[in-house]
């Protein structure tokens, strides 16, 4: 069976770059029967919070990705000191004392000498009585993994055959000096144990798979499948801006995108297939395919991200919005009439003045609004109104066609654009469009 795993870490909130990633896990789990594990990356007890958790989990139900199980790494942390000792005794896990800063300088020693910064295993050559010397000092060590320096070769879904050589990077520390655990280490424990079959995440993990591959292989456990997926991108194609990029799925929120549109822009990215816009993401499985997706980063355009939320809006019915629009009276009529003119819903507000109240407006021919005057049609108006008028209109002055609708709308709502005149008029009062004829 297929279990994939969506693995954040709540020291913030998730981002529209991490939602891409739990909406590729859930789409390939639910399009194989499988299991969509969230698991909270919490190892970090400093910045890790509870407000964090349930931020993510509201996201994710608001979304509509459910997931079938739920793990925390803080929670496992016995298991992983199992491993742990199970790593030194294999002599795979090795105790480093340098600092922070001793680091650095080894790093720009090797940088000025034109070497590629890899760490020289200088604690591998350490005698126990030196060890001792540093320990009585009061430092503690970080404990780093020992590579093989051998190539690792992965046949991955999205990039195809990936082949790194483990020599050339850095034996990494699994283990801080504070005794905290790293990602590298309690996600590969957590992998095995979860019985995940499938990786899915961006393309700046491929590195990291490579030195998981050899972790996997130190428990004598096999590698699950991985999928590394591109970066999103500006328009430009460089780093996502604060406009969206930056952005938690939150705060998404609060500038009116539905869930809708963000599933269905995000399943569209990376591929030049088209995507339904679907309001329910398991209608985004259909299709489905993780080898369709490009290697090349991922371009977001806001525009059109914006013009699928408007897309979804328009065709949204009023009972599944009711409670998100202003309290209006007349608001059960007027959704229908200018949905199709919004991109959130928070545009809404700004339409309704088209309903009430007198607007300065313009008109340039004086003929046609004084025609408009004398021959507006008694009250009350219907879906008829607006061709009767525009009828007798037509026939008084000559005008017709965009010169006689285009200056009647723009007197009348102060806008070239807009509903449609016809479905919009009958909401309005006779004496309220006289008055906006007489002062325009």
């Amino acid at each position: 069976m297929v279990r994939v795993r969506f693995a954040p870490s709540p020291t913030g909130y998730i981002h529209i770059g991490n939602l891409r990633t739990a909406l590729l896990n859930w789409l390939f789990a639910k399009q194989n029967n499988g299991t969509f594990l969230l698991r909270f990356d919490d190892t970090d007890a400093e910045r890790s919070k509870a407000e964090f958790v349930e931020a993510i989990k509201d996201d994710l139900a608001w979304l509509g990705l459910t997931y079938d199980e739920m793990a925390f790494q803080s929670h496992r942390l016995n298991r992983y000191d199992e491993v742990r000792d199970q790593l030194i005794t294999q002599g795979l896990l090795y105790p480093c004392y340098e600092t922070s800063d001793e680091l650095e300088k080894k790093r720009k020693v090797q940088r000025a000498q034109g070497k590629p910064p890899v760490y020289d295993r200088s604690a591998l050559a350490l005698s126990q009585e030196q060890r001792d010397m540093y320990e009585r000092e009061g430092r503690k060590p970080h404990w780093r993994f020992l590579l093989s320096n051998e190539a690792i070769h992965f046949h991955d879904l999205i990039r195809g055959d990936v082949t790194l050589d483990s020599g050339s990077l850095s034996d990494p520390v699994l283990i801080r000096a504070d005794g905290s655990y790293l990602y590298t280490l309690s996600s590969v424990v957590d992998d095995v144990d979860f019985g995940i079959t499938h990786i899915i995440r961006g393309d700046d993990h491929v590195s990291n798979s490579a030195v998981q591959i050899e972790i996997f292989r130190a428990l004598q456990a096999e590698a699950p499948s991985f999928a590394h997926h591109s970066m999103l991108v500006d328009e430009q194609g460089g780093p996502l801006s604060k406009r969206l990029g930056g952005l938690s799925i939150q705060n998404l929120r609060a500038d009116g995108y539905e869930p809708g549109a963000l599933l269905t822009y995000l399943a569209q990215l990376g591929h030049g297939e088209p995507v339904e816009i679907s309001q329910d993401p398991i209608g985004l499985t259909e299709g489905f395919s993780l080898s369709r997706l490009s290697k090349a980063p991922a371009r977001l355009f806001v525009s059109e991200l914006d013009a699928i939320n408007g897309k979804i809006l328009s065709t949204t019915p009023f009972d599944s919005v009711a409670e998100r629009l202003p309290n209006d009276p007349k608001m059960q009529e007027i959704w229908p009439i200018i949905r199709d003119n919004v991109t959130f819903l928070n545009d809404v507000e700004a339409w309704l003045s088209y309903f009430y109240g007198e607007r300065d407006t313009v008109i340039l021919d004086e003929n046609l609004r004084q025609a408009a005057i004398d021959l507006l049609p008694e009250g009350p108006f219907d879906e008829q109104t607006w061709a009767t008028w525009t009828g007798l209109i037509k026939s008084k002055t000559g005008l017709s066609g965009k010169s006689l609708f285009m200056p009647l709308r723009q007197a009348l709502t102060g806008q070239s654009r807009g509903p449609e005149m016809a479905m919009l008029l009958p909401l309005l009062d006779r004496d309220l469009v006289l008055k906006r004829f007489e002062k325009a």
